[in-house]
């Protein structure tokens, strides 16, 4: 610490003081406990241990050829979406980043129902293969194909908040010295935007090498297993003895995302131009509107068929069974719903847990996102941008040791209380960065004028902030409960015999070889996303562009 940093502390106010023991809480603490257990421990026997290299490898591969993947799509959409002015462009966008919003474990299990012989959606179309014929999603493939299709929106949002600084009169002065349309994108625009190509794939390569949901249900039935299935297996098969050596697994899948932590940095010491004028997109030629059928046919292949097989498998008594007029039942939706099942339980935890969070780090991140302009309170939000950048498994893990060493931790073990804190650890940074952003904006002669006229701290906090800040705070809390509402990652590695949540049960209930429940569970969790979504974008027009990522 410089012989400075003593003073800064001494000089924050209160306000920033409470934001600096938050982040600290949830932020610092559960990764240095990581970091110690890992320290503390042995590594040279998992050295030794040719399944961990073998799912090193294999989680190098599938992330990789996802972020390939997920560039290619990102890119040809953003071209197409974001630099032509297309007609039906804004649905058009909001479609293609539909997929980022379908929980992993759902769209793994929409492409199981839409590829096996035993399809109910197949069968009905005369389509199925052969029984005996393995469903071509299982194996390292389909999980490359499936994170890829996730991805993808991840490379497009990037895309979007570069064009949206992208300098109009660039364009203008290009098109004055005679360069066509297309010359000038190639020339101007899209190296202009290359560091947001390169910060998407950066995010699809670290969002596929820490999911669980896809890589489990693709990877497990094709004998593939990845670092964050061998996480969950060892640590479900011998439960808190395994910490030291998942530890080590976590620190290892930490260091496995660098390339794309790094990619990240790149492109954001690369994307410092200076925004003038809004970029306009250009007008659209009769090539580009031909090229809209490809991409509603990508759309109907990712989402509509998928989603209409998982609907199907859910409508019908049994797997193998078509879906007819006469096989159409709603029974698994009835039991689903009937008092005492065990999804209204699962409801109900993923409920209280994913508008928990929200509340909590709604109200957390009003005076974080004011003290920012402190810069210890700036580099310990870098900590929390971590955690939610970092592996799911990663928090997880870190989560576990610090209860566990803290005095009566073992009795929060496998409860609610730790998948919150699991929860406020993951989710910070998404609820910060808006609020982070609209307080950037505010005027600072508000606060002056009422500081002059003697209002206190805590008064212009109530007074000046929170109006101005609710739309953010809300949209911030909203994210955060459309995430957690389905979230499985986090959650598999620490459930309990009473804790289970929605997105455990749909993993479980597959995994057991319930399709059908699972598949009715999974139109109910889809159902939530899309409520969450109709609430969240009341507000978006009161919020700056690209704060919802479905508004960009």
């Amino acid at each position: 610490m410089s012989p400075a940093a003593p003073g800064r502390l001494a000089g924050l106010p209160p306000l920033a003081w409470l934001g600096l023991a938050w982040l600290a809480a949830i932020g610092l603490a559960p990764a240095l406990r990581l970091l110690a257990e890992a320290l503390g421990s042995d590594p040279r026997p998992l050295l030794a241990d040719a399944a961990i290299w073998r799912a090193v490898w294999r989680s190098l591969l599938v992330a990789g050829g996802a972020a390939l993947l997920a560039a290619a799509i990102g890119t040809l959409q953003a071209g197409l979406l974001l630099l032509r002015a297309l007609p039906g462009r804004r649905m058009l966008l909001f479609l293609c980043i539909l997929p980022l919003l379908v929980p992993p474990q759902i769209l793994a299990l929409s492409f199981i129902q839409l590829g096996g012989p035993a399809s109910p959606l197949l069968l009905a179309l005369g389509l199925a293969p052969p029984l005996g014929t393995p469903n071509p999603f299982y194996g390292p493939g389909g999980m490359m194909l499936l994170l890829g299709i996730q991805g993808a929106p991840l490379v497009l949002l990037a895309v979007a908040a570069m064009a949206r600084r992208l300098p109009d009169e660039l364009m203008i002065a290009a098109r004055g010295l005679g360069a066509a349309p297309r010359v000038a994108l190639r020339r101007v625009a899209w190296p202009l935007l290359a560091p947001g190509l390169a910060a998407g794939a950066g995010l699809a390569f670290v969002a596929a090498l820490g999911n669980f949901g896809v890589a489990a249900l693709l990877g497990i039935p094709g004998r593939y297993p990845v670092l964050t299935v061998l996480i969950w297996q060892r640590l479900s098969a011998t439960g808190p003895a395994a910490l030291s050596e998942v530890s080590w697994l976590s620190l290892l899948l930490a260091l496995l995302a660098v390339p794309g932590l790094a990619a990240q940095f790149w492109a954001g010491r690369r994307s410092g131009f200076e925004a003038g004028r809004a970029f306009r997109p250009l007008p659209a030629g009769r090539g580009h509107r031909v090229a809209l059928l490809p991409l509603v046919l990508y759309l109907l292949l990712v989402l509509a068929l998928p989603l209409g097989a998982l609907l199907a498998t859910a409508l019908v008594p049994a797997m193998g069974v078509p879906l007819t007029a006469q096989s159409l039942t709603l029974r698994h939706f009835a039991a689903m719903l009937a008092p005492g099942a065990q999804t209204l339980a699962a409801l109900g935890h993923s409920l209280l847990l994913a508008c928990g969070a929200a509340a909590i780090l709604c109200l957390a991140a009003l005076p974080v996102a004011l003290a920012l302009r402190h810069p210890v309170l700036r580099w310990a939000a870098t900590g929390t941008d971590l955690s939610y950048a970092l592996p799911g498994a990663c928090t997880a893990v870190s989560v576990i040791l610090l209860v566990l060493t803290l005095p009566g931790g073992g009795l929060v073990y496998g409860t609610l209380g730790l998948i919150l804190f699991a929860y406020l650890a993951r989710f910070q940074a998404l609820a910060l960065r808006p609020v982070a952003a609209a307080a950037a904006r505010l005027d600072p002669m508000l606060e002056r004028a009422a500081s002059s006229l003697g209002a206190g701290g805590w008064a212009r906090l109530r007074r000046i902030h929170l109006p101005a800040l609710s739309p953010a705070l809300m949209a911030g809390a909203i994210l955060v409960a459309l995430l957690a509402v389905n979230e499985v990652t986090v959650s598999a590695l620490l459930y309990g015999p009473g804790s289970r949540t929605l997105g455990v049960l749909v993993f479980n209930l597959q995994d057991a070889g319930q399709t059908p429940q699972a598949a009715a569970v999974s139109c109910l969790s889809l159902v939530l996303v899309a409520g969450l979504m109709g609430a969240a974008s009341l507000l978006g027009r009161r919020l700056p562009p690209g704060t919802l990522p479905w508004r960009p």
